[in-house]
């Protein structure tokens, strides 16, 4: 079923491709504790090299029109985080710090430092994670999109959050996935696709699924934000949410926050031209 899946995704990353895109190289890194991370790696050129980290449950596939834009002028690499993807199934390390390690294998065995780290929603917490845990001398800059390095909630109200988040993953796993990934997108893509992320969803295993969304949930990784000392740029959906956005600026010395107009989670799957001007400014002001 996996490999099945995966086939799809492989098939629509070419069909998806610019012409001149070369296909992107499948490569598995292990991690210290004996993981295979699975990572798609495609172009070259000079410094930086950027690194995707896709959020929860999604596999890297989903980073593929930011892939083939940049590839031509720089090496660009997408990794599925554990449990997720093509990766092992690992049913230990499953919390930001944990996370972070293998981000920092990737970087180490494909020899990607100085490197542009891009996270995606629970991966924003595992990108502030890794600055935490291995400071900043491998980063040349830092892209968060819309996520949150840790939110303040009411003790409260978080078991009963806990309470609906199990129910919803286990009385219909494949109709809860299906909502959750038609939900990123304010304009989907192509139904083919949206199908292959739902499939790949639901690839990563439920107790898994459950694990990393709570222990993200409950992770404050803010203070290590006061630790970046490089160029950042925070992508953001205009939302609820914004003023956690603005306060991460705050806490980022010299970062700038960008707020996208009428786009779903996956801005940059509904705006991908638009961020991936955005991220190419960035990437030549950094060089």
């Amino acid at each position: 079923m996996a490999r099945n899946v995966f086939g799809v995704l492989g098939v629509l990353a070419l069909c998806a491709a610019d012409a001149a895109a070369q296909p992107a190289r499948s490569v598995f890194v292990t991690t210290p504790d004996g993981q295979k991370i699975h990572c798609l790696d495609a172009g070259r050129g000079p410094a930086p090299a950027v690194l995707f980290v896709p959020g929860w449950t999604m596999p890297a596939e989903i980073w593929q029109r930011q892939i083939d834009h940049l590839q031509p002028m720089y090496r660009v690499v997408a990794m599925d985080p554990r449990a997720q993807g093509r990766s092992s199934a690992a049913t230990e390390g499953l919390y930001p710090a944990g996370r972070a390690s293998d981000i920092k294998a990737v970087v180490d065995e494909l020899h990607l430092a100085p490197i542009v780290l891009v996270g995606w929603s629970m991966a924003v917490n595992e990108v502030a994670a890794y600055v935490d845990r291995f400071g900043t001398e491998t980063l040349a800059g830092l892209v968060l999109v819309d996520g949150g390095a840790g939110f303040d909630f009411d003790l409260t109200i978080m078991p009963r959050t806990l309470r609906s988040f199990v129910n919803w993953l286990s009385l219909d796993r494949r109709q809860a996935t299906e909502e959750f990934v038609r939900s990123l997108f304010n304009r989907p893509p192509p139904d083919e696709q949206v199908q292959a992320l739902i499939a790949a969803a639901l690839a990563t295993p439920a107790s898994a699924a459950f694990t990393l969304g709570t222990a993200s949930t409950l992770t404050d990784n803010r203070p290590a934000l006061a630790k970046i000392d490089r160029p950042t740029l925070i992508v953001a959906a205009a939302g609820p949410l914004v003023d956690a956005f603005r306060d991460m600026q705050r806490r980022i010395r010299g970062s700038r926050l960008v707020v996208f107009q009428n786009v779903g989670h996956a801005l940059f799957v509904d705006e991908a031209d638009q961020f991936n001007t955005l991220l190419e400014d960035f990437l030549r002001g950094i060089r």
